[in-house]
């Protein structure tokens, strides 16, 4: 998706595509020659409007969805106008005094992600995203219940307190007492550790042949462990706010659109690995429309930027997700500003 650069236009060319742009964004409806030319500081006819606007829509910047219709950015435009031209500032004093308010910090840092999510869809019209940090559980105590000749339930309860199970096949022949000897050792051997920790020392045990199982135990150690590693990793640690937000005045024309954004949203685990990209950057990113393949088809936009925990070090990302028309130049700086302060509230 490539279009011209920004000194490649004149200056006649690049006032129009702007005033096009900022109509549409704060419309949310495509803008006609006309309008254009009732604005202040341009004093051009709406023929000759109309004229640079075709050249726009060839160069690609511009589409009319309906022949009689006025003209709106495409992506390509979007991304020019947002790269290139658009103004970022501080956020309004209003929106500061918000999210300052709103995110006190007070109480666990977990009540203030969701928060965050809950405020930046509010003061956006948009669903507010919050990839929170993975914390890998710190074990307690493991242990197994016997549900049938195939199946056990593996119990992990956490040094937070926390109580998760998952149900574990079982190998042919294995008993309730084997269950009660792994669920020993797992507790004995490998209390107050994470559950990569207690994998590699696991592994370095059998290797070392410093067990005290048979082959059948260390299978159900290994399958206990196992159960929530693979869970922890595949987890979706996503929290969205505001989806119905997406559904509105604008959205009436558009459901298909509007539908295929909320399948997505439901997704959570693509969303994620979207934002996960946004770790790597220093500042806010934008993503628009189809320049991801996941919003291929919605035609959406994300704008995320990563917080950081003790030490600088980037531990999540927070952002919102909405039409591509939506107003980048209060929620860049919205977005930037909430990442500021989850990162102060986390030192």
């Amino acid at each position: 998706m490539t279009g011209p650069a920004i000194d490649q236009l004149s200056d006649r060319a690049r006032d129009i595509f702007r005033l096009v742009v900022e109509s549409y964004l704060g419309q949310g409806a495509p803008v006609g020659s006309r309008t254009i030319s009732r604005l202040p500081g341009l004093n051009l006819s709406p023929a000759s409007i109309r004229n640079v606007m075709q050249d726009l829509e060839e160069a690609g910047l511009l589409a009319a969805p309906h022949t009689s219709a006025g003209r709106m950015p495409t992506e390509t435009g979007l991304r020019l106008f947002v790269d290139a031209m658009m103004q970022v500032a501080e956020p309004s004093e209003e929106d500061r005094r918000t999210i300052e308010r709103e995110l006190s910090g007070e109480g666990p840092i977990e009540n203030a992600l969701n928060t965050a999510s809950a405020l930046l869809s509010g003061l956006s019209a948009c669903a507010g995203l919050v990839m929170v940090p993975r914390r890998e559980a710190v074990v307690k105590q493991f242990g197994f219940a016997w549900l049938s000749n195939t199946q056990a339930l593996a119990v992990l309860v956490g040094s937070d307190g926390t109580v998760e199970n998952r149900v574990v096949d079982l190998a042919p022949g294995t008993t309730p007492s084997m269950l009660a000897e792994a669920a020993n050792y797992l507790t004995a051997h490998l209390s107050g550790r994470t559950l990569f920790e207690a994998q590699a020392l696991l592994a370095r045990q059998i290797e070392d042949d410093e067990h005290a199982l048979d082959e059948a135990s260390r299978d159900l150690v290994a399958r206990g462990i196992a159960a929530w590693s693979r869970d922890t990793a595949d987890r979706p640690v996503l929290i969205v706010r505001g989806q119905a937000n997406l559904i509105d005045a604008h959205a009436a024309a558009d459901l298909e659109r509007v539908r295929q954004l909320l399948e997505e949203l439901e997704g959570k685990s693509e969303i994620a690995r979207l934002l996960d990209s946004a770790r790597m950057g220093a500042a806010t990113r934008i993503f628009i429309g189809s320049e991801n393949k996941l919003f291929s088809l919605s035609g959406s936009s994300v704008i995320a930027a990563p917080y950081r925990g003790p030490g600088g070090q980037v531990v999540g990302v927070v952002g919102v997700i909405g039409p591509t028309r939506l107003n980048y130049a209060r929620v860049v700086p919205m977005v930037d500003f909430t990442a500021q302060t989850l990162s102060r509230l986390m030192q």
